[in-house]
């Protein structure tokens, strides 16, 4: 639930402030994390690890 209102807070923040643009710089960071979360146990760790 916090992350809930977390993301309406930012929405509402960049909705008023005209800064949409950061919205795909924010999903970019958002799935980078969630491939380095999925992948933290696999034998394809090395190799996410070494593109960042």
């Amino acid at each position: 639930m916090a992350t809930l209102s977390v993301l309406r807070q930012l929405w509402a923040f960049m909705k008023q402030r005209k800064k949409l643009w950061l919205l795909p710089i924010i999903l970019i960071l958002i799935l980078a994390s969630a491939l380095l979360l999925l992948v933290q146990g696999s034998a394809l760790a090395p190799f996410i690890y070494s593109i960042f």
